[in-house]
C-alpha cells in the first residue's frame, strides 16, 4: 500500500492542474476516492495519506467500512443505486452526501426516515443526460424532458429533511476522455436551467459530481466540484 500516498499526490495535481487550465480554483474541486470492493485496510491508508472524502457504490459494503475506519475528519459518500428498502440504513448510516437520488419515490422515503432520525440529509439528483437505457437517473436527454420533469424536482426540493446540493451523472465510456466533455457540459447546462426555473436556495445547485478516472480532467473543464476517483489511487478494480 506504499503507493497510495504517491497516487494520491499525482491524481491531485492533476486536478490542480485541470483547474488551472480552466481558469478555476482548485480548491473548489473536491476529490472523492472510490474505496469499491477495497478493503477497509486500504481505506485506512488512504487516510493516513490525507484522503478526506471516501465513496462507496453498495451501502452493504459500505457499513462495516464506515465502522472500521472512523475518523472526525472523514466524509462519506454513498454514489452507487439505493434500492428504496435501504434507504433507512441509507440515513442511519450518516452519510456526508448521497449522490444517486434517481427518483421522487427515493427521495420521499429518505426524507421520511430523516424525519424520523431527526437529520437533515444532503443529497445530489442523478442525472441521465444522453437517454442511455443502461443508466439510472432521471431521464433528462433534452430540454423537453427538462421542463417535463420540473414538477418532481420542485417535489424532491420542498421535502423538508432532504437537502438538494446539486446534480450527478456518469458518462459513458469512451476512447478518448474528450469525448465525454458533451454529458458534462450538459449536465452544467441543466444546472443552470433548474437554477433559472426552480426558485431555491443556490445551495441546492451548488455540486456537480461527475467525471472519474478516465475523463475527470474533461469533467473538471466544464465544471465538476466533486470528481469520483478510484482506479488511479488503488489500482484496477479486485
Amino acid at each position: 500500500m506504499t503507493y497510495i500516498p504517491d497516487n494520491i499526490v499525482r491524481i491531485r495535481e492533476r486536478i490542480a492542474e485541470a483547474a488551472r487550465r480552466a481558469g478555476r480554483d482548485p480548491a473548489d474541486i473536491t476529490l472523492v476516492a472510490v474505496t469499491k470492493t477495497r478493503s477497509a485496510e486500504i481505506v485506512r491508508a488512504g487516510v493516513e495519506a490525507g484522503l478526506t472524502d471516501v465513496g462507496e457504490n453498495r451501502l452493504e459494503e459500505a457499513l462495516p467500512k464506515m465502522i472500521a475506519v472512523a475518523s472526525p475528519h472523514l466524509r462519506w459518500h454513498l454514489i452507487g443505486h439505493i434500492q428504496s428498502r435501504k434507504a433507512k440504513a441509507a440515513i442511519e448510516a450518516g452519510f456526508a452526501l448521497i449522490h444517486s437520488v434517481d427518483s421522487v419515490k427515493l427521495a420521499e422515503r429518505l426524507n421520511r426516515f430523516a424525519v424520523e432520525l431527526g437529520r437533515s440529509q444532503p443529497i445530489l439528483l442523478e442525472c441521465n443526460v444522453f437517454g442511455e437505457a443502461t443508466k439510472s437517473g432521471f431521464e433528462m436527454s433534452n430540454p423537453t424532458r427538462w421542463a417535463a420533469r420540473l414538477p418532481e424536482i420542485a417535489q424532491i426540493l420542498a421535502l423538508p429533511n432532504v437537502r438538494v446540493r446539486g446534480l450527478m451523472t456518469i458518462a459513458p465510456i469512451v476512447e478518448q476522455s474528450e469525448q465525454a466533455r458533451p454529458v458534462f457540459a450538459r449536465l452544467r447546462e441543466l444546472r443552470h436551467y433548474l437554477s433559472a426555473q426552480l426558485t431555491t436556495s443556490p445551495e441546492a445547485w451548488r455540486e456537480l459530481s461527475m467525471g472519474m478516472t478516465d475523463d475527470f480532467e474533461a469533467a473538471i473543464a466544464e465544471g465538476a466540484t466533486l470528481v469520483r476517483i478510484g482506479r488511479a489511487l488503488f489500482g484496477e478494480w479486485a
